[in-house]
C-alpha cells in the first residue's frame, strides 16, 4: 500500500447498537441506494483505532425485518460501494452441540444451505454469469484474527464449525434440529449464508462471529427455544461482541490482498463482448477491478 493510500474500511453487520462502543468517534450516517434497492437501514460510519468502520443492522433498527425480507444484495452492495473489503458478521445463533452452551462463541468455517430464495443470493444473472469458488466460504485470515481476539479476552470460543442456514422465521421442529445434529452441524441461524455468498461475489473477505443464544430445541431437558429466551442472552452477547470488535478492528489488514479479494478472476464465464450494458451498469463497482485485471 502506498503512503497516499488510505486503509480500506471494515464493515460490521449485526445489531443496531454495535457501534455504541468505547473508542468509536466521528459518527456519521449514510443513506444509501443501490441498483438492488435500499439496504436494511441507514449505515453508521465512524472511526475505531484509526480505521474507518461502517455498521449496518441487518434487521433494521428496532428489529423490524424478517430474515426472508432482508435485502442482502443491497446490504452487501452498499458496503462495497463505501470501499469495504472486510466484513465481520455478528450473528445470534442456536447451538446444535452440547459443548456450545449459550454465551459461547462459534467461528464457523462452513455453511450448509437450507434457504429457499437463492436467486436473491447472487448479484449475477441477466446476461452475465459468474460461478464463484465457495468450497471455503469463510475468510480463513479474518476468522483467525477473530479467534485471537477472543482468546486474548479469555472468551469461550470455538474456532471452526458448520453453520446451517434455515429460512425462518419459525424456529426448527425437534425433528429438524435432531437431523441437523445427526449430520454433524454445529450452529443454526437464519441470515449468514446469503451474506457470505454475496460478500465473496463482491470480493470482500467475510467472517462470522457466532454468538450462541440457545440450544435450539433438540435438548429436551431444556425449554424449547423462544424469542424471549434469545433476547435475554442477546444483552450479554452484545457486550462481548463490542469488546471483541474493538480488539480485532486494529488487526485487520489495511490493504485487500487476500484470495477473497480477487474471487472473480476465475469466476466470470460470460465473454465481455456480449455483456448487456444495463447489467454491467447495475453491477457497477463489483466488476471494475475485474475489467482492469483483464486489460
Amino acid at each position: 500500500m502506498s503512503n497516499n493510500e488510505e486503509p480500506v474500511p471494515i464493515g460490521i453487520i449485526g445489531g443496531s447498537g454495535l457501534y455504541e462502543m468505547d473508542g468509536f468517534s466521528g459518527r456519521e450516517e449514510r443513506v444509501m441506494t443501490t441498483p438492488f434497492g435500499a439496504p436494511s437501514e441507514t449505515i453508521v460510519g465512524g472511526w475505531i483505532s484509526g480505521r474507518r468502520v461502517y455498521f449496518l443492522p441487518r434487521h433494521g433498527r428496532g428489529h423490524r425485518i424478517l430474515p426472508t425480507e432482508i435485502n442482502h444484495r443491497a446490504n452487501i452492495y452498499a458496503l462495497r460501494s463505501l470501499g469495504v473489503r472486510f466484513i465481520i458478521a455478528v450473528s445470534a445463533c442456536g447451538s446444535l452441540q452440547e459443548q456450545y452452551p449459550p454465551c459461547h462463541i462459534v467461528l464457523p468455517d462452513q455453511f450448509y444451505d437450507r434457504t429457499s430464495r437463492r436467486e436473491h443470493h447472487t448479484f449475477f444473472g441477466n446476461g452475465i454469469v459468474a460461478h464463484i469458488g465457495f468450497a471455503d466460504p469463510i475468510s480463513t485470515g479474518l476468522r483467525h484474527l477473530l479467534h485471537a481476539a477472543c482468546l486474548a479476552q479469555n472468551r469461550h470460543v470455538h474456532n471452526g464449525g458448520t453453520y446451517v442456514n434455515m429460512d425462518g422465521p419459525a424456529f426448527s421442529t425437534r425433528a429438524e434440529s435432531n437431523a441437523y445434529r445427526h449430520l454433524g452441524f454445529d450452529i443454526i441461524g437464519m441470515t449468514n449464508l446469503p451474506e457470505a455468498k454475496l460478500a465473496r461475489e463482491a470480493e470482500i473477505a467475510f467472517a462470522t462471529l457466532g454468538m450462541v443464544t440457545d440450544y435450539d430445541c433438540w435438548k429436551i431437558e431444556e425449554e424449547p427455544v423462544t424469542a424471549q429466551q434469545i433476547i435475554g442472552h442477546l444483552v450479554a452477547n452484545a457486550t462481548a461482541a463490542k469488546e471483541i470488535l474493538a480488539a480485532v478492528i486494529p488487526t485487520v489488514p489495511t490493504h485487500p490482498s487476500w484470495p477473497e479479494h480477487s474471487a472473480l478472476d476465475v469466476a466470470v464465464v460470460t465473454d465481455r463482448s456480449i455483456w448487456p450494458e444495463t447489467t454491467r451498469q447495475s453491477l457497477g463497482i463489483l466488476l471494475d477491478r475485474w475489467e482492469m485485471a483483464q486489460s
